[in-house]
């Protein structure tokens, strides 16, 4: 039922979407999987803007912060999504720390719609414990690192265009949430 639902409401957004939509908040809120879901109901593409970053790089994030360093990865984060909002609407999953950065969120706020899927801590630990590949929790106690994460991030995340609850239920409750509040902002 909330499937269908969801379809109903995606269909009523076609041809206001006018610009690209650009999900940002901690690892494990949900960008990924909510843009998956939301992208192809909106007849939109899905961009991940770390799968992106890797392809342009030739290398894994974790080889770029080794080898390069965290202000190269960010100056590199900041000129995909430059390339990205290219005003072509489109989903885009950004990394958790890209919205922090104040020249990317500055990016992100001039070219696109950004949304913060919020999530409680523990949905986030809940998330990332059941996927190895985030180097920043490698080894280390992820409720810790999550919550200082959380307490740091909030003020930049905060300045999203748009908030949506991320809870730990279904996806489809999410994606429900998501698209009513893009029907909200993109009004006929």
């Amino acid at each position: 039922m909330t499937q269908a639902r969801n379809k109903s409401l995606a269909k009523s957004l076609h041809g206001l979407i006018d610009r690209p939509i650009v999900l940002v908040g901690l690892m494990g809120c949900g960008k990924s999987s909510v843009g998956k879901v939301i992208a192809p109901l909106l007849n939109l593409g899905f961009y991940d803007s770390d799968t992106e970053i890797e392809n342009a790089a030739g290398m894994s994030i974790a080889e770029i912060f080794e080898n390069y360093g965290e202000a190269e990865f960010r100056s590199l984060e900041r000129r995909i999504f430059e390339r990205l909002l290219d005003g072509t609407p489109k989903i885009i999953a950004a990394g958790g720390g890209a919205f922090v950065q104040d020249d990317t969120r500055a990016v992100i706020q001039e070219g696109a719609v950004s949304m913060w899927l919020q999530a409680k801590l523990s949905v986030l630990v809940s998330r990332t414990q059941k996927r190895g590949n985030r180097p920043i929790l490698a080894g280390k106690d992820h409720r810790v690192v999550l919550r200082d994460l959380m307490q740091k991030r909030r003020p930049a995340y905060e300045k999203a265009t748009l908030s949506v609850f991320s809870g730990p239920e279904s996806i489809d409750k999410t994606v429900r949430a998501a698209l009513d509040a893009l029907k909200g902002h993109f009004k006929p």
